[in-house]
């Protein structure tokens, strides 16, 4: 079976593009010289990969996780590339919206002392697990577990405590926390780069009505305005503090999980590195804790 990088960087193209058109313009050749580099990949893998019709291109279930790996593989690729041409890089690690909340500014201060070589790059990601998937990260913090898949490692570091955001004029503002059982009758807002709120109210008991935005940001408004309230970590309440949200801790809901994931084969030669110092981080806070 030859398969060859261009023709992986087709796939690719065509998969972030959505159009032959779009992903020709990219990767700047002709459509006819794609579609015959797309025909001859289906060929040798002896699969459809992309469904097209005159009107309209998706690609195959087989399509898409070969996209999700090709793109994991161009990334090594480019990134072997440009380390063999300059040197290594920054270490890139994304995450959705809180980072490591109050420990993110020490475990960055901390590994530019201890790693001045290495550049360390906290990226925000809608998805981080699609983003490490596709190569665009070298490593991401994760508050849901991934799909199981042997493409990844994934390892805990710590729990946190979930809290909730009310409105600052709510009648529950002024308490000094709250529990599940009150929020049952009202509407939940759920962030879609935030999720941490599945589960939480278990089938056969009252359960709110939830919907769904788009980002923190418009979360946020919501909750302020009196709409809903919202249930999150509190690494939210450290990194987006709102002058109309009040956060409640709320001890009878289980705590989030924030986890490292990497690919199995790293991306970066610091990840494991990286992955000792935040289990330090961890440990010096839980101490400072006791």
């Amino acid at each position: 079976m030859n398969v060859e990088l261009r023709h992986l960087r087709a796939l690719a193209a065509i998969g972030d593009e959505g159009t032959i058109t779009g992903a020709a313009a990219v990767l700047r050749v002709g459509q006819p010289a794609l579609s015959r580099t797309l025909e001859q990949l289906e060929s040798r893998l002896g699969v459809r990969l992309v469904d097209r019709t005159t009107r309209s291109l998706a690609l195959t279930e087989a399509g898409e996780r070969l996209y999700e790996r090709a793109r994991g593989i161009l990334g090594q690729v480019d990134d072997a590339l440009t380390e063999a041409a300059s040197g290594v890089g920054p270490l890139r690690v994304g995450f959705a919206w809180a980072a490591l909340g109050a420990r993110t500014v020490p475990l960055l201060r901390g590994w530019r002392e201890a790693h001045p070589g290495t550049p360390l790059r906290a990226l925000r990601c809608d998805d981080p697990e699609a983003a490490l998937r596709r190569g665009e990260i070298d490593a991401a913090l994760l508050r849901t577990a991934p799909e199981p898949d042997a493409a990844l490692r994934v390892r805990p570091l710590y729990r946190e405590r979930r809290v909730v955001a009310v409105p600052e004029d709510d009648p529950l503002a002024r308490r000094s926390a709250a529990r599940l059982e009150e929020f049952a009758d009202r509407p939940v807002v759920l962030c879609a780069t935030a999720a941490s709120t599945n589960g939480l109210w278990p089938p056969g008991e009252r359960r709110p009505r939830t919907f769904e935005v788009a980002n923190v940001d418009e979360w946020l408004t919501v909750i302020a305005t009196g709409d809903a309230v919202g249930v999150t970590a509190e690494a939210t309440a450290h990194s987006h503090p709102h002058p109309g949200v009040r956060y409640l801790p709320l001890p009878d809901a289980p705590p989030v999980t924030v986890s490292l994931a990497w690919p199995r084969v790293p991306s970066h030669p610091a990840t494991p590195v990286f992955l000792a110092h935040l289990r330090d981080l961890a440990a010096e806070a839980d101490a400072g804790a006791d």
